[in-house]
């Protein structure tokens, strides 16, 4: 019997040739919808897309099922202005972004002679028309490209597709950090639109890199979704590349991992004293680099069960001693009664409670 090879997965071959993780808009640990988004760096929708604002109105972020029809997408993000700003100041802005790995990128061979070009494609729906900017931008050098497209028809999915030359200056950097990333911008003030649009590699100036964009702040009735983002090497875009689901999540939880969420199991606890009750574990993955922990804390959120008793807990905190990217050990040194040696287990008390890991570019 003849056996056929299978290809090992890789960035350059025809597995995982997208660049970018949860393009289809399927995996949302966090939760499907997040209001009054009008500050901050730190805003997640969905898994990897990080929805950046400064001072541009206030927003809706959330997960939806409006998506393009007979394209096998299943998901969308949508960004909703709740209050409008018409008049951003002149360092105002609104941006949707995707951070990558510089040891995800080698294979792009950038900063060399041998650059490789890349393509961005997605699909895009708004009643706000007009023109928005697609931007890579290498960090680790400052440098930045930005690409223009329109939005011809109001309330309408439509595809679009945008090449990028390769950059031949300023290598990645070869390990976890931040080197790259995609940006969707939605809108800015003259700090960022005053210039002429950077369409060929250079250093980053921010006047040139939101040149002719529309304000999508402008009017609490605009809305803005998207949908299967694939940034891949090449000249041209091929179709989406579908993962399943699980191979999706787990490349997510590189980055964030919820623990527990509401009245769940969180582990098995053990009291080493009378005011020591720790939780061991290992990552369903490996993650970036070791987290931060990510969690909801008040009075009595959680019980640890043992010997026929219980404690009520507020919140745990990282043993730095023994948490790293491969394991975590969290503990609750303040709201202790017993002695040492007691085992049980420890879950939620609370439906709003959450446990996560952080380790996001």
């Amino acid at each position: 019997m003849a056996i056929t090879k299978i290809p090992a997965a890789g960035f350059t071959g025809n597995n995982f040739r997208n660049i970018i993780i949860n393009g289809d808009m399927s995996i949302a640990q966090r939760g499907t919808s997040f209001n009054g988004i009008n500050s901050g760096s730190t805003n997640f929708g969905v898994d990897r897309f990080n929805f950046e604002v400064t001072s541009l109105g206030a927003w809706t972020i959330s997960q939806d099922t409006d998506v393009p029809t007979g394209q096998g997408f299943a998901k969308s993000l949508k960004l909703d202005c709740t209050t409008a700003d018409a008049s951003p100041g002149a360092n105002d802005l609104a941006v949707l972004t995707q951070n990558i790995e510089g040891q995800n990128l080698q294979y792009l061979k950038k900063g060399t002679a041998n650059a490789q070009s890349l393509t961005l494609s997605f699909w895009v729906k708004s009643n706000k028309t007009g023109t928005y900017i697609a931007e890579l931008r290498d960090v680790d050098n400052n440098r930045t490209i930005n690409k223009s497209y329109t939005i011809n028809s109001s309330n309408t999915w439509e595809k679009k597709t945008i090449s990028y030359d390769g950059d031949t200056t300023g290598t990645l950097d070869n390990d976890n950090g931040k080197s790259f990333q995609l940006n969707l911008w939605l809108g800015g003030g003259s700090g960022w639109t005053s210039g002429t649009l950077q369409t060929s590699w250079g250093s980053s100036t921010l006047a040139n890199r939101q040149v002719g964009q529309v304000n999508l702040a402008d009017s609490t009735s605009n809305e803005w979704y998207i949908t299967g983002v694939q940034l891949e090497a090449g000249t041209s875009a091929s179709d989406f590349e579908f993962l399943p689901y699980d191979v999706n999540l787990r490349r997510c939880m590189r980055y964030y991992w919820v623990l527990a969420k509401g009245i769940k199991f969180v582990g098995v606890m053990t009291q080493y004293s009378a005011a020591d009750a720790r939780v061991t574990g290992h990552y369903i993955v490996p993650m970036r680099t070791t987290p931060s922990l990510d969690q909801v804390s008040g009075t009595d959120y959680y019980r640890f069960y043992r010997n026929g008793t219980n404690d009520r807990l507020d919140d745990f905190i990282f043993n730095t001693n023994y948490t790293n990217e491969y394991v975590y050990q969290i503990y609750n040194a303040s709201d202790m009664s017993g002695t040492g040696g007691q085992a049980g287990w420890v879950q939620g008390f609370n439906g709003s409670v959450y446990i996560a890991f952080d380790a996001e570019l």
